[in-house]
């Protein structure tokens, strides 16, 4: 059984899509929500769904060993970024090398980086007249949005979209594709 480990900032979304879509699998299992955000929605959804969740800070994050020594722990194979807002710190990339993996609400490279997400990522987007965006599902690594490319699916926009519209468009994408994608590349390990 390949355990996972849900980063999340916000709503949760996407974090119940994947929860749900691994829920009666037998080879891949949820086993831990973690939030930086004390009131973020996807606590509601852990709790809901019986996903244990723990909420932590920047100092425990990041200048600290104690976010890996508890992934150990529980013996997490996999740590999934679903709407994840910080950087994630060198100690976690080097204890799980290649097995951290995000969804970035743009056909990277373009709209990528910090600061780079949600709305700004589709109002910059809607901005520049792109007649296409999507998500971009990567590893992590040190740098915001750099990781190697695991998989791209496109959206048209046209010049009538809003950033709402775009932003629908692009929660369809991550909907339909992010859980499989994180599937493939479980199994595949």
């Amino acid at each position: 059984m390949k355990r996972i480990a849900i980063f999340a900032s916000g709503s949760g979304s996407n974090a119940e899509n994947i929860i749900n879509h691994f829920s009666d699998n037998e080879q891949v299992s949820v086993e831990l929500i973690l939030t930086n955000n004390p009131t973020a929605g996807v606590i509601e959804r852990g709790n809901r769904l019986n996903v244990p969740t723990l909420i932590f800070n920047k100092k425990l994050f990041t200048k600290s060993d104690k976010i890996v020594e508890l992934l150990k722990k529980q013996e997490i194979d996999w740590v999934i970024l679903a709407g994840f807002l910080w950087l994630v710190p060198e100690n976690l990339i080097q204890a799980f090398p290649n097995r951290i993996i995000n969804v970035h609400p743009a056909l990277l490279p373009k709209y990528g980086g910090k600061g780079m997400w949600g709305h700004h990522v589709h109002e910059a987007v809607v901005a520049n007249k792109e007649k296409e965006s999507g998500i971009t599902i990567h590893y992590v690594n040190e740098k915001y949005d750099e990781g190697k490319v695991i998989f791209q699916a496109k959206c048209e926009i046209s010049d009538i979209d809003s950033p709402e519209n775009v932003a629908s468009k692009i929660h369809d994408l991550e909907f339909l594709y992010f859980p499989k994608v994180i599937e493939n590349e479980v199994l595949k390990s």
